[in-house]
């Protein structure tokens, strides 16, 4: 087992793998978490209870309303207490991190 390992991360130092989250991140992926922050503070009246996750999803892109602009959607997850809420952010396909929308839900189920 000692040697399996051994092997593996020696196979994972040679290829330069890293983990997927790392290759794939989106470049507004950190001003997305802190956005998904105040987004939710702002929704719960600044409850000391919000929990944020420390990642941003890219879960594809959107289509501008006029134009042919595209918009890249990231999600990150985050909890108050014992809700649990989904925070949607578009950002502008431009240099820098232009936030042109943001969405808030709640994962009830009802």
């Amino acid at each position: 087992m000692k040697y399996l390992l051994v092997l593996l991360i020696g196979v994972a130092a040679m290829t330069g793998s890293r983990p997927a989250q790392a290759q794939n991140a989106h470049p507004c992926a950190a001003e997305a978490i802190a956005q998904a922050g105040k987004l939710l503070r702002f929704h719960s009246d600044n409850d000391d209870r919000i929990r944020i996750e420390d990642r941003a999803r890219t879960i594809g892109t959107i289509r501008a309303i006029r134009g042919n602009a595209r918009y890249d959607v990231l999600e990150v997850l985050g909890t108050i207490y014992r809700g649990s809420y989904r925070m949607r952010l578009i950002y502008a396909q431009l240099p820098g991190c232009v936030l042109m929308g943001q969405e808030v839900l709640e994962d009830a189920i009802l």
